[in-house]
């Protein structure tokens, strides 16, 4: 049987290698750090999903909800296939072990998040990714046919004939952080599950494994990228001076939580004094919310429309953070969401009482390696796919998300592409190469004796792509970007071209990479869309 090599321990990656191994491959799952570092297991929201496919009006609300999230820019194909194959997928996480939560009944129970007309979302109570990988890496340890093999970094891929990209892929070459050796991994085909890069902005929600590195090795070897310049930006990532990232669920503004900024926070209050002096019961603070002045949706409206209301409050006020308001809602805090709860009483908050600080934070990398119906990577210069590589998950650019992606929409996109590239492999088992795998480029290079511009140098990446390329962009500032990252490009390929590869160089030269593939597509933008704004194409006039 033939041998599989699955970048990234994620949904997407886990998922695909207990498919192929179940139908008798040879998997060997490579990953960074550990699988509970990855961006799954800190999933807190859930998995959009209609389970009966005879629920022909739900299913339609779902396209019609992601549609309009993704700002006319979808493949509306992708989007029907996918929420198609939804409750398939489902019960098939189900087998697996994952076990949703569940109302008193026996049914399954489902929430409302942002851009969603109804609930729809199933969920683990505040920790829906981590149940999942769970679940998944349980049964990945336990199955023969899959090799882990963690601390074990990609650094680039192998082609079947160097030069020639549309010959493909026949490993990968991988550095083992124990050892510190560079080892060939040779495979049959590659699939990368590696996800986004969130580490590229000093407000992330992302753990420290998202550099991009699957994109950048994609790239590297010749396959397309698209839609880089929509980076989504999670409305409510915790406001703390803690290095650890934490965002608030979007499940919490689905149960009625609002966004307030100092102004309506005072507002609110004054008027909470007023009814308490009066014995009128709590006042809802939804018209004091600043993201009414934005959209009639208010607090629950996508997630580009909802960052952006607070990126521009917090300029205009000249705040670090907006205000989540729960206080209001007479819920089980602690049952519903324990994850977020204990998290808030290590800040001396409390759930359900106090006004939660909340910030923006990068998030969701929707652009990605263009990939067909079936998962296959796309070559840039060819109108064709490349052999034996695919892509899933974030890493991935499917055409489901269009210019912003719809809440809980990406572990559903993962799974069910996931079960594609599986089952294609499966029935087209690819070829094995027999050619030359080549050993790594390790003559005349040396240890790296100083870390320090590597450590400079990337505090002035994450410095400038948060400063010029954020939520809200313009001319001035994304060329100012490109000039800099360009510079720090040919810094970082000296140093590249001239010592033993690390970690700390690896995603240094991917994320640059990346930084400059958002910031070339942003420029080349000629109207906003989605998660793309861009205040000089306001200014004429257009879009």
């Amino acid at each position: 049987m033939a041998h599989i090599a699955i970048i990234g321990s994620g949904i997407a990656g886990l998922f695909a290698a207990s498919k192929l191994a179940d139908a008798g491959h040879n998997v060997t799952v490579v990953t960074k750090k550990r699988p509970k570092d990855s961006s799954t297991n800190w999933a807190q929201g859930g998995i959009a999903a209609i389970l009966d496919k005879t629920n022909l009006e739900g299913m339609e609300s779902h396209v019609q909800d992601t549609l309009r999230s993704g700002d006319g820019t979808c493949d509306e194909a992708v989007v029907r296939s996918i929420i198609q194959e939804a409750g398939e997928r489902i019960r098939d996480l189900i087998r697996i072990g994952v076990e949703f939560e569940k109302e008193g009944d026996g049914t399954y129970s489902f929430i409302r998040e942002g851009g969603h007309t109804t609930k729809r979302i199933l969920h683990a109570k505040d920790a829906t990714g981590k149940e999942i990988e769970r679940a998944l890496t349980s049964y990945a340890k336990h199955h023969h046919g899959i090799a882990l093999k963690p601390n074990t970094l990609a650094i680039d891929l192998i082609q079947r004939h160097h030069g020639h990209p549309e010959k493909g892929v026949a490993g990968v070459w991988c550095l083992d952080q124990d050892t510190k050796e560079v080892v060939t991994l040779e495979a049959d085909a590659i699939v990368l599950a590696t996800g986004g890069v969130g580490r590229l902005w000093k407000q992330t929600t992302n753990p420290d494994v998202a550099t991009g590195d699957g994109l950048a090795m994609a790239y590297r070897t010749g396959a397309c990228v698209d839609d880089m310049a929509y980076i989504q930006f999670h409305p409510t990532a915790l406001a703390s001076t803690s290095a650890r990232p934490f965002l608030i669920s979007e499940a919490v503004r689905g149960v009625g939580a609002v966004l307030l900024d100092e102004r309506g926070l005072n507002a609110w209050q004054n008027a909470c004094d007023s009814s308490e002096k009066h014995g009128d019961p709590m006042p809802s603070p939804e018209p004091y919310s600043f993201t009414l002045d934005y959209t009639p949706e208010g607090s629950m409206a996508t997630r580009d429309i909802v960052a952006r209301a607070i990126d521009q409050q917090m300029k205009t006020l000249g705040t670090t953070h907006v205000h989540l308001i729960t206080a209001h809602l007479d819920l089980p805090w602690q049952e519903k969401f324990p994850t977020i709860a204990r998290r808030l009483e290590e800040e001396g908050l409390v759930l359900g009482k106090d006004p939660i600080p909340v910030v923006p934070a990068a998030h969701y990398m929707v652009g990605g390696v263009r990939v067909d119906e079936i998962g296959r990577a796309h070559l840039r210069d060819v109108d064709a796919t490349m052999p034996h590589l695919y892509a899933i998950g974030e890493v991935a650019c499917t055409g489901m998300h269009g210019a912003n992606r719809l809440a809980s929409n990406s572990l559903l996109e993962a799974v069910v592409y996931a079960e594609r590239v599986a089952k294609h492999l499966i029935e087209n088992p690819p070829e094995t190469y027999d050619g030359n795998h080549p050993k790594w480029r390790a003559d005349g290079l040396e240890e790296l004796k100083e870390h320090a511009p590597i450590i400079h140098d990337r505090t002035s990446l994450v410095a400038t792509m948060s400063e010029e390329v954020g939520i809200v962009r313009s001319n001035q500032r994304l060329k100012r970007a490109k000039r800099r990252l360009d510079l720090l490009h040919e810094e970082i390929d000296m140093m590249w071209e001239n010592a033993r590869p690390t970690r700390e160089i690896v995603e240094l030269r991917n994320l640059c990479l990346i930084g400059q593939l958002v910031v070339d597509d942003a420029l080349s933008r000629p109207e906003n869309r989605g998660l793309h704004y861009n205040v000089d194409l306001i200014k004429d006039g257009m879009r």
